[in-house]
């Protein structure tokens, strides 16, 4: 199994090295032939690792660059899959970039995004110290199915980690349900009062009890099903949480300052980042840097400097002008969108969609009629045009066009060069919204034609 093993991570190693010099990402296609070569490579290269693990179905990618950064302040030795390939394949690819043949690793930390699905296979090689669940909302309807999916895999994750202490998001009520009758140590974390001043009407993906089906009470909600809920029959309730915020002082198209509780304290935060969603990102990584160790004052330094990662509220000059990427692949996770915009954007700019129906996106786009994209409307002067593009420009058109706009105010442009001209001819700060393999290739485009790095040197 040894030699296997080895076999493996050299097999591993040449691959990348190989589609590196044809400047290609080589994210997962490496790990794929580790894998078949010894199946149980990974664990050989995880051993002895404090690894980190994010999962959850939003906010796992933001949330693994924060938690990077307060290693980073604290001074830690680590390694991150930032390219965003969080499958199994993927993690033991970056595993292998980061040990000797031998499956030595070279750092102490691993920070590793994990995809819900693939958390249940990872956990059984990898023995993680630490894990972070962000929420959970429906998300990929062709992959996923029902919620209990989504669930059951994380669920199973936490199980086979019996040694980690769990960040998990106090708000989320499907999120508090995996961890009963758990022995982790448990770190919970939330807002504690409302975020927007207007939410975006959504269908709530937890609108009943877990445990006894009967309707929620809340006393406010930061959006979607979150927010501090309790079940009047069974008393299932939000947890008190140990890392919060105690108030939204400030939000803009830039970043959004709060007041968050740790342990004893009370600090000021600014995050670098816009968005309610941005906020829960700060404060889960903020929860496990605390289970860490890490000083409080490292962990609001960290947090404070935080750039984003690509494609999540990644900022370009083109132009002169500001353009903003914001990925988009499920109803909650664009209502958060829909939410920054309406609620933040002052002056008049260009809106794009970019849709694509392949593997990575869901194949199932029915999420675009749950997203509330009438709120754009209310924008009114200020969004004259939207252009529409990818492989489901057409469907996305009309979409918007039963949201209630016109059609002389859409404008479809499918060939990507095309569509980037347009975006380049603006005179108006530019709002970018993929999903996720339009991300890619749009983001590579912008990349070759402005000399940018491509997301997978990121």
């Amino acid at each position: 199994m040894k030699l296997r093993a080895v076999l493996a991570i050299i097999a591993c190693k040449l691959t990348k090295f190989i589609l590196r010099v044809m400047k290609r990402g080589g994210t997962n296609l490496p790990g794929k032939i580790a894998v078949k070569i010894c199946p149980s490579v990974l664990g050989v290269m995880a051993r002895g690792v404090t690894t980190i693990i994010i999962t959850g179905t939003n906010g796992k990618t933001t949330t693994s660059r924060m938690v990077e950064q307060c290693l980073e302040e604290a001074g830690l030795s680590y390694f991150a899959n930032r390219s965003g390939a969080n499958l199994l394949t993927g993690i033991t690819n970056e595993f292998a970039m980061n040990s000797t043949i031998f499956g030595k690793c070279k750092k102490s930390y691993a920070v590793i995004e994990c995809d819900e699905a693939a958390f249940r296979h990872v956990s059984r090689y990898v023995d993680a110290k630490h894990i972070i669940v962000t929420n959970i909302f429906r998300d990929q309807v062709d992959r996923f199915v029902e919620l209990e999916n989504t669930m059951s895999g994380i669920r199973a994750g936490i199980e086979n980690s019996p040694n980690a202490c769990i960040a998990i998001n106090a708000d989320c009520s499907l999120t508090t349900s995996l961890v009963k009758n758990v022995n982790n140590k448990i770190i919970y974390y939330g807002v504690d009062c409302p975020i927007y001043e207007e939410l975006v009407s959504e269908v709530s993906d937890a609108q009943y009890c877990i445990n006894c089906k009967s309707e929620y009470n809340y006393e406010y909600k930061t959006y979607g099903h979150l927010g501090k809920y309790s079940c009047p029959e069974c008393g299932y309730k939000r947890p008190d949480t140990e890392v919060y915020v105690t108030e939204v002082v400030s939000s803009d198209l830039d970043s959004t300052t709060v007041n968050l509780k740790i342990s004893d304290s009370e600090k000021l935060l600014r995050i670098n980042l816009p968005g309610g969603y941005n906020v829960y990102n700060a404060i889960s990584a903020a929860a496990v840097a605390k289970g860490m160790g890490i000083d409080e004052d490292k962990i609001i330094t960290a947090l404070s400097s935080f750039e984003c990662g690509f494609g999540r509220m990644e900022n370009f000059d083109i132009g002169g002008k500001n353009v903003r990427m914001i990925l988009i692949k499920n109803p909650a996770g664009c209502n958060q969108v829909l939410n920054f915009l309406t609620n933040t954007v002052k002056e008049k700019c260009l809106f794009v969609t970019i849709t694509n129906d392949r593997i990575s996106d869901g194949t199932d786009i029915s999420w675009l009629w749950d997203a509330n994209f009438e709120k754009l409307e209310e924008l009114g002067d200020k969004l004259p045009m939207i252009y529409v593009g990818g492989l489901r420009a057409d469907d996305m058109a009309n979409r918007l066009k039963y949201a209630g706009r016109s059609l002389d105010r859409i404008r479809v442009i499918k060939d990507d060069d095309a569509l980037l001209d347009e975006i380049d001819k603006a005179d108006v700060d530019v709002f970018i919204m993929p999903t996720y393999s339009a991300m890619l290739s749009f983001r590579e485009k912008i990349s070759k034609r402005y000399n940018l790095k491509s997301y997978w040197e990121n």
